[in-house]
């Protein structure tokens, strides 16, 4: 099988970045095209998220767009180009999957994950803290749930699930005496281990923040959507009670 589009692909973009190409193009950096990165990827989570897969295509184009261009920046500067890129990625799944590749034996999903952790580890001895090798630019929900994961790695973990709910209760409560002091920071800082806690509740039980908290979103406000079309006044003029009222309404119509 060829991938004639691809290479192709990889030479209009090189074409956009020429010196008589398209401006927009040629003015764009690793730094400018950050936004564009994180918005498309949730774009093709999106259609994976509602099972679009005409929309899933355009989507994972419009990823693959982003990672080419890096490249092709990157390459005009001397660094690398989407070869080495596509090399280190290849070279990396192959040393990781020893049981495919190589002559290792495996008997479960959990066996391989280990490997793979192990074989991770010893790919970033450069790495000193359990807590190295956290992004930075990703949202504080999903930085949790990975401090949380690095943690646990190295024993620190809650002994039962009970334990992990206590802490969960007491942080509220640590959160309320906060706000009867009305002490702003303090208040920010207890919400902050509120969140947190939470989030290694979902980490304990194998569910990721990110994903529950986008899809409660998403719940939530298709449940408005459905309250809005069935008020029959303005919502601004409903009551505790009627909202309440309106807002089971929506649910079991959904």
């Amino acid at each position: 099988m060829g991938y004639k589009n691809i290479e192709e692909l990889i030479e209009v973009i090189r074409r956009l970045r020429a010196p008589d190409g398209c401006q927009w193009d040629r003015e764009q950096t690793h730094q400018s095209l950050k936004p564009n990165m994180l918005e498309e990827a949730y774009e093709a989570v999106d259609a994976m998220d509602d099972n679009d897969m005409v929309h899933l295509k355009e989507e994972l184009g419009d990823v693959l767009l982003q990672v080419v261009l890096h490249a092709q920046i990157a390459s005009e500067k001397g660094d690398f180009n989407i070869e080495d890129v596509a090399q280190g990625i290849k070279d990396k799944l192959i040393h990781r999957h020893p049981h495919v590749f190589g002559n290792q034996k495996v008997s479960s999903t959990d066996e391989i994950l280990a490997n793979w952790e192990k074989l991770k580890s010893e790919e970033k001895k450069h790495r000193k803290s359990a807590m190295d090798g956290i992004s930075k630019s990703q949202s504080a929900l999903m930085t949790a749930q990975k401090i949380s994961k690095k943690a646990v790695k190295t024993g620190f973990e809650w002994p039962n699930e009970n334990s992990l709910y206590e802490c969960v209760f007491s942080e509220f409560d640590e959160f309320k005496e906060a706000c009867q002091e009305q002490d702003k920071n303090h208040m920010e800082e207890e919400l902050g281990d509120i969140l947190f806690a939470v989030v290694n509740l979902a980490r304990w039980n194998k569910i990721d923040a990110e994903q529950a908290l986008l899809k409660s979103n998403k719940k939530f406000e298709k449940r408005f959507r459905k309250m809005e079309e069935l008020a029959t006044k303005p919502l601004e003029d409903y009551s505790f009670e009627e909202f309440d009222k309106l807002w089971k309404q929506a649910k079991k119509e959904l």
